[in-house]
Formats: structure tokens, sequence, C-alpha cells
């Protein structure tokens, strides 16, 4: 057997004498005690928990359209704490929402992320993060924010409740809800 001592310099020497010597062991590994990353089918490779967004952007300065075209895009410039704090909370292949706001008022398509957090390539200065995500698909039928609001299951989403945010988290029956409303699988 391996044994880890907690015993190391001279901090320790007042705890060897009001304790006894102590020593933690672990048995070898073996095939049947060792550890197995993704040995729950739970949370198996591709079926790892995930977690849903919704990005807003005005679409006379960025469409779905734009967006699709140009296949990809860099989510940056948020200038706010709590968006930031979520675009660093993005995980590789997490769902996104793509809101265009403003003028439209509506949930126009899926994306996903497809690369997570890193420096904000337009921040001059300060802490801020900035993400990559792609386009997946258009929503059969757009959902505007009437819907969302008269919606019992989306009535409270942070899009209502804090319509300056413009990255905001989902639970999964919320987005699972958008898209049933958009008619979209």
């Amino acid at each position: 057997m391996k044994s880890i001592s907690f015993q190391h310099g001279p901090a320790a020497q007042p705890f060897r004498r009001k304790f006894a010597w102590r020593s933690v062991r672990f048995p070898p590994a073996t095939a049947s005690n060792s550890l197995k990353i993704n040995s729950d089918p739970q949370y198996s490779g591709r079926d790892m928990p995930k977690n849903y967004w919704l990005v807003k952007q005005e679409p006379e300065a960025y469409s779905w359209e734009t967006f699709v075209k140009d296949g990809k895009a860099v989510w940056s410039g948020v200038r706010n704490f709590q968006a930031r704090n979520n675009l660093r909370a993005m995980k590789l292949g997490d769902p996104v929402l793509f809101y265009h706001s403003v003028s439209e008022k509506r949930a126009v398509g899926i994306a996903k992320v497809s690369k997570t957090a890193y420096p904000d390539p337009s921040a001059s200065e300060g802490d801020w993060s900035a993400v990559e995500i792609v386009p997946v698909k258009p929503l059969v039928s757009p959902v505007s924010l009437e819907t969302i609001k008269s919606d019992p299951i989306l009535k409270d989403l942070p899009l209502v409740k804090n319509s300056r945010l413009s990255v905001s988290p989902l639970t999964e029956v919320q987005f699972r809800r958008l898209l049933e409303l958009a008619g979209t699988k």
C-alpha cells in the first residue's frame, strides 16, 4: 500500500507532539477501483449536463442572417458584469438562443458555443470576456416577446425581468418551451 504523510516542515512539529504521527493509506489502483471518467451513463461524453443561454442582438447591428452568412461570431463587447459572468459560464456545445432585440423583439435562431470564454480582444482595459458561437438552425416560427411574456413557463425569464442583460441563462425547461412555441425540434 502507498502511504501519504501530512507532516511536512517545521510547522508540523507542534502537530506531531500533540497528536500521534498519522498517515493515510490508499490501496494500489486496480481495474475495479480505479477512477473511471464518464463511467456513469447519466454523464457520458455527449450527454454531459448543459447550460442553456439566450443572447440578444439588435438586428440592424448584427442580424441572424448575417450570423448565418458569417458561419460563426465572436461574442465580444459585453460590458456588463453579470453578462460577462454568464459568458464565462458557457461550456463548449451549450445551446444558445439568438434573440433580435429593439426593433423585432423575437427569438429567431439556435446557435451553440464553439469556443469557451477567453479575454475579449475588443477590450482596451478591464477584465472582459468573449466566446465564439456558431449557428445551428433558424427557428421555424420566431417567438415574440409578447408570447414569451404571456407564457407561464417563460414569464420569469431574465429577458423579461432584466431586459438590459445581453447574455442570460435559461433552464432546460424554458429552452425546450421556446423550441416548442417556435415549432422547432
